[in-house]
């Protein structure tokens, strides 16, 4: 007899296939001989059953959403268990509500270097009174760090800072200590939003904990520095501050980062080390609610999400390893006025609390803090099950398991491919055919979700989902999940025909995905990356149940048994998968509406949806070739597809909503501007003032237009190449991705504290630059645009290290913030004039730009501001504040 994995073509005697009837076998397919007619003469080998269409798509319905409810399930469940009652979650919220009562934060204003300071001087000092006569002695720090340091975040630019403020305070035994824990949180926000999850919360969580640990009784072995940091969103200076300069920062040892990239929910480590797996083994060793994965680590360290944390700064400025927590739920409302403390929930804090308290209590009582060099090197593969375990193991202990799993996925399809019937290498040439077949619905499957997802574009219907997250996946899932089960039956009724064993060949597709997927285990393992265990689990579970289930498959085929335990098998991985799928529209969806107008957001999510489809599918591939038809399924898709692109089309879906419980605001920032330019004697070229409007989503003013009528496309705005940053006062480098915006003209503002630039000096070097020193006073927030005429260059300045770094297409972006009693900004810088100047180009060497930005105050609001703020519908969030740009030829 013939090995049941060979994919055989029979001649029919009859030239038709012939499905037995049903029988007593309720829903399956009986098939007389393997699901094709052969010689009437010849014996069946065995009784196989085909399942019918509808049983098979049941199943598979059955088990994706019974998996997918139970992931929803898990994220809901915050806390597991009940509370230990080291940490009063109550407390932490009296906190949380009392810092954000004073609205937002901004650095630099009196209610974040005032009344939020005071507040936590005044808690900080309660806990020490508190604690006096126990076993523990604190004390507290008020920093006013002033430096200066670049960063390649946003495309790169340089940060100065002057007198941001710092609260560190030193938790230690009474005798004192020689290694020191980090906590960071930061009480700052951006301007207009209350900050309450970013990140008042983790400041309200640091307090509480910082008064558990005070008040215990047993002496810590070594000290906890909590720092509140006052200047975070100012694109991290406080810590840079606290890192470089404080006397403390060289005890520390490591560090426990908190933030938030969304509004409640759980707190998710998704940064550790570098290296140090010690660290990732404390967390899982202590955490009491885990929730953590090292995908989330790697993606966010590849750039692809456009954010950054303190970790940055404390890894690479201090050279010392840590741990990165952040709220990533509901990234609709982060940075926005609907990011406030009712909507974080209690047990939400009770779970971060429990974890941080844990966490910093196992570090602090061990060894492995005093001497870290010794567990230094090596990473780890850390993932949680559900939010109830965490897997974790050390990295090259995953290699070897990776490598292990891929030999025995190999050792299997090899073992196939030898036995007899197989001669010739027919399996080896079947199992390649079916690959080329598998990849190349792939990609005719990705190819034709994007032409929808253009198509949609098209029709001016982008960011349909961001309100109906649900219709996304009924378009491009539909799609997606159609056009594959199309190409495989067409790949079987016309590729295959009918003279093929189905069950042989619904065999042979399983093999094809386990194939791919342990050749992307290879290629991930042989790239260094811990995600690697994600394809091993994809691998070893299936390839196991596959084993388990050989008998039943080959006496009884496609039976129900067979399926119902094939999917169960496959329950772990796939529900441990489909909560990474999760996580990935959990923060890539709210990202659209804030990633600028140049990304198209259909061509993201369709390609998000597609490979998840792709990838959710690959397991499934093969039932395709166990049911009898598909025209049933292809159906009922493609009715689902018709019917949500004809809503889709007429607008059903708006993509915004101003829903009191679940807002979706479309964000804008609207500044009013006076712009002047002068020219190189330093007379006045040119002035003008207006509303200068930005969209930061794809949809650009679009739906604005109807409410506001003035703005409209005739007042956007053209890039002035010979100006610095096009001549407009971006608060940060971030105009490659909002190329589109608008400039409503309007009359002239007038801040109280008009910013104050002048030209100091001005001197030749002897070896042949020239030396520029400034001065400026201004508000709070300034931006220094520098941008050097063809032919010349900057050779140093008074940032950072000397070395001008992060050249912009030719422009130099320098971020300035300071906090109370700052004295006037003085820089210089030296340049290399041009040999040869440009006769087309702008008027000498190099043209110097400042804007100033009220972010706070009285200066942030104006007549005209309040008058259009009003027209704006509910559904959208306008960032609002004053601003001025002026630039300078020399």
């Amino acid at each position: 007899m013939e090995s049941d994995t060979t994919v055989r073509r029979i001649k029919p005697s009859t030239g038709t296939q012939n499905y037995a009837s049903q029988g007593n076998d309720g829903p399956r397919e009986r098939c007389g001989d393997n699901g094709y007619s052969g010689d009437p003469k010849r014996k069946p080998d065995v009784s196989l059953y085909l399942l019918r269409e509808g049983l098979a798509t049941s199943l598979v319905c059955v088990f994706i959403l019974a998996l997918w409810a139970l992931v929803h399930l898990s994220l809901q469940q915050l806390v597991i268990g009940k509370p230990s009652g080291d940490f009063n979650a109550a407390r932490a919220r009296r906190h949380l509500e009392q810092i954000t009562s004073v609205g937002p934060r901004p650095v630099g204003s009196p209610e974040n270097e005032v009344l939020t300071v005071g507040y936590l001087l005044e808690q900080i000092e309660k806990i020490r009174l508190e604690t006096a006569a126990g076993a523990h002695q604190l004390r507290a720090d008020v920093q006013r760090p002033t430096g200066s340091f670049s960063i390649d975040f946003l495309g790169g630019f340089t940060s100065y800072y002057d007198r941001v403020t710092n609260i560190a305070v030193r938790l230690e035994p009474k005798g004192g200590a020689k290694h020191l824990m980090l906590a960071n949180c930061h009480f700052d926000t951006v301007a207009n939003s209350p900050g309450a999850s970013d990140d008042a919360v983790s400041c309200a969580v640091m307090l509480e904990v910082l008064h558990s640990l005070a008040n215990q009784s047993a002496p810590l072995h070594h000290g906890v520095v909590f720092l509140f940091n006052g200047a975070e969103e100012n694109i991290l200076q406080a810590s840079h501050g606290f890192i470089t300069q404080h006397p403390w920062a060289k005890q520390v040892r490591a560090f426990i980062n908190l933030e938030a990239a969304g509004v409640g929910g759980k707190e998710v480590v998704f940064q550790t080390g570098p290296e140090n797996p010690w660290l990732v083994q404390a967390y899982v060793h202590a955490a009491k609610h885990p929730f953590a994965s090292v995908v989330g680590q790697e993606v966010f360290q590849s750039g692809i999400i456009p954010s950054d944390t303190d970790f940055r700064i404390y890894r690479d400025f201090g050279n010392i390893p840590g741990i990165d927590l952040a709220f990533i739920e509901n990234g609709f409302i982060y940075h926005t006025k609907y990011d406030t403390a009712d909507r974080i929930l209690t047990d939400s804090i009770q779970r971060a609390g429990d974890n941080i308290l844990a966490v910093l209590k196992h570090l602090v009582t061990s060894d492995t803090l005093a001497d870290s060099s010794k567990y230094r090197h090596g990473n780890m593969v850390f993932f949680d099950l559900l939010g109830v375990v965490v897997v974790a193991y050390p990295a090259r202990v995953g290699t070897i398991l990776n490598y292990l799993v891929a030999a025995a996925t190999f050792l299997y399809l090899a073992k196939k491919a030898s036995l007899p019937g197989n001669g010739g290498g027919r399996y080896v040439r079947d199992l390649a055919y079916a690959t080329g077949v598998a990849v190349l619905s792939w990609f005719v499957t990705l190819l034709s979700v994007l032409i929808v997802a253009l198509l949609v574009t098209l029709l001016g219907r982008s960011m349909f989902w961001y309100n109906h997250f649900y219709a996304s996946i009924c378009l491009y899932g539909a799609a997606a999940s159609g056009k594959m089960i199309l190409i495989h039956t067409l790949a079987k009724n016309l590729y295959y025909g009918q003279g093929v064993r189905l069950v042989e060949l619904g065999d042979l597709y399983f093999d094809v995905s386990l194939l791919l997927w342990c050749c992307s285990l290879v290629w991930l393992t042989q790239q260094g990356l811990c995600s690697a265990y994600v394809p091993m689990l994809m691998v070893a579970f299936p390839l196991a149940t596959k084993l388990l289930l050989a008998k039943e498959f080959k006496h009884r085929g496609a039976s129900v048994k067979y399926s119902v335990l094939y999917l169960l098998g496959l329950a772990l991985p796939y529900v441990h998968f489909m909560f990474l799928i999760w996580v990935v529209f959990e923060i890539f969806t709210p990202i659209m509406g804030r990633s600028g107008t140049e990304i198209p957001p259909e061509v993201v999510l369709a390609s998000l949806v597609t490979l998840a489809t792709i990838f959710l599918s690959s397991f499934f591939l093969h039932f395709i070739y166990l049911v009898r038809s598909t025209k049933w399924i292809l159906a009922s898709l493609a009715s689902v597809f018709i019917v949500v692109f004809l809503l889709m089309s007429c607008g059903f879906f708006f993509p915004y909503s101003g829903s009191p419980d679940s807002p979706r605001p479309k964000r804008v920032f609207l500044q009013h501007t006076t712009r002047t330019f002068h020219n190189l004697q330093g007379q006045v070229e040119s002035r003008d003032s207006g509303l200068w409007i930005n969209s930061f989503d794809y949809t650009g003013i679009q739906h604005i237009t109807p409410h506001i009528p003035e703005i409209n496309d005739s007042i956007r705005t053209r890039c002035r190449e010979d100006r610095p940053f096009c001549g407009y006062p971006w608060f940060l480098p971030v105009k490659f991705l909002s190329k589109k915006n608008w400039y409503l003209p309007a009359p002239e503002v007038s801040p109280s504290s008009p910013l104050e630039f002048s030209l100091v000096s001005r001197e030749e070097t002897s070896w042949g630059t020239v030396k520029m020193t400034f001065r400026a006073k201004g508000p709070s927030h300034m931006s220094l645009y520098l941008m050097p005429h063809r032919g010349a260059s900057l050779s140093t300045w008074s940032f950072g290290d000397g070395t001008p770094q992060f050249d912009l297409s030719g422009e130099y972006f320098i971020f300035y913030s300071h906090g109370l009693d700052a004295p006037t900004w003085t820089f210089w810088f030296e340049i290399q004039p041009p040999r040869d100047p440009d006769p087309s180009g702008p008027e000498g060497m190099i043209s110097v730009a400042i804007s100033s930005h009220y972010f706070f105050g009285e200066d942030q609001r104006t007549a005209q501001l309040e008058e259009i703020l009003h027209r704006f519908p509910t559904w959208a969030f306008p960032s609002f504040w004053v601003s001025t740009y002026d630039m300078y030829r020399y």
